[in-house]
């Protein structure tokens, strides 16, 4: 790339890539590894329940699963450990400080196919962006390990905006484009939620699965021919604990709460789909309208993918009638809900059929609230 050309300011995404780990669990697997924690914990804790002093727990069902969410299997880093009754979690060796950390390995994975597909050298990027729900450690930066395993020559550092990650980072790599300050920026999601989910909570086992993404942003003046235009970006937050994980630094001062289930994923489901279906519905609306779009006009919805229900809804009141698979595409059936990443593995897996010209929106939302829209446009 020739330092010489001139940059226009303009931010488009160059290219997209996906890491999948290799292992999926079904609803049915998960559902017979759950069931038999049930009836080990409930037949240790006899006693007590008989005595009316505890409630027994509940099994859960592949019925369960795909009503209340649309999920059928989730991609994991370690999938014996999970469904193994006595350790429900993942499990693999703790790696040396020589080793390349499990977040920046599956991280550059994904960056090295987003620089392959945009036909980009690592030395042409100039910075990195770690944009993901949760960090192995807090420092060095995911995102600086990850710039030293490509060998880009810039700057890194990591974000969370749970759910949202994804999309904020885009902005703000955008937003470098746009002041001038970067020519092209990675924007990486390496999302592990199986670390975090607790696998024992019947309303909430299924939910989360494994990936990681990479968004290449760069200047239009540099762009291959191939890329999609930024036509806009919005963010947005409003603080609600409907959504929460109290895992962090500080629990070492308060040891009588570690281990407890809220240091894990904890929602209200219910509170999450009645509070956020309307925000994000409303922000999609406005936000298009302020950039000259017609909502119901976009090609294409690359949404959140946390729940078939909330996508649904929040397509139908953007484009004014039920959208079908071809509107809004889902991949958490196999994927699971995968955090920051779901609205960018849609997007990387159901956009090349689009034509020049065509409109869409990159949308996330959840934990925060936050929520993110990233319209786009396909060059010519």
């Amino acid at each position: 790339m020739s330092h010489d050309t001139q940059m226009t300011g303009r931010p488009v995404i160059s290219a997209t890539g996906l890491f999948t780990p290799a292992d999926s669990i079904s609803n049915e697997e998960l559902v017979a590894s759950f069931n038999e924690f049930v009836r080990r914990h409930n037949a240790a804790h006899a006693d007590v329940i008989a005595a009316g002093e505890a409630e027994p727990l509940n099994e859960s069902s592949v019925e369960f699963i795909e009503k209340a969410s649309g999920i059928k299997s989730r991609h994991v880093m370690a999938k014996e450990p999970v469904l193994d009754p006595d350790s429900m979690g993942p499990r693999w060796a703790e790696r040396s400080n020589d080793e390349l950390s499990l977040m920046a390995e599956i991280g550059v994975a994904a960056a090295r196919q987003a620089l392959e597909r945009a036909g980009r050298k690592a030395s042409d990027v100039d910075a990195v962006l770690c944009a993901a729900s949760n960090m192995e450690r807090p420092y060095p930066a995911m995102a600086i390990e990850i710039q030293q395993a490509l060998g880009i020559d810039g700057f890194g550092f990591d974000m969370n905006v749970a759910c949202s990650s994804a999309t904020f980072g885009i902005q703000t790599a955008a937003d470098y484009i746009r002041a001038g300050n970067a020519r092209s920026v990675l924007v990486v999601s390496p999302e592990i939620t199986s670390g975090h989910l607790n696998w024992r909570d019947r309303d909430s086992h299924f939910i989360f699965g494994d990936v990681a993404t990479a968004v290449l942003v760069e200047d239009a003046a540099i762009a291959p021919a191939a890329h999609w235009d930024i036509l806009g970006t919005k963010l947005k937050t409003v603080f609600s604990n409907n959504i929460r994980n109290n895992f962090g630094f500080l629990n070492r001062a308060s040891p009588e709460g570690q281990g407890k289930a809220d240091k894990l994923f904890v929602q209200e489901g219910r509170k999450v789909f009645k509070e956020v279906v309307p925000m994000v519905a409303e922000m999609i609306v406005s936000e298009a309208e302020r950039l000259g779009i017609d909502p119901a006009g976009l090609r294409r919805l690359w949404l959140h993918q946390a729940n078939a229900g909330m996508n649904r809804l929040i397509a139908q009141r953007v484009l004014g009638h039920e959208a079908n698979a071809d509107e809004s595409p889902t991949v958490l059936d196999t994927y699971g809900n995968t955090s920051s990443a779901g609205s960018i593995i849609a997007f990387h897996l159901h956009s090349d059929d689009l034509v020049a010209g065509d409109t869409g929106l990159i949308c996330s939302f959840g934990a925060g609230y936050s929520a993110g829209t990233v319209f786009v446009r396909k060059a010519a």
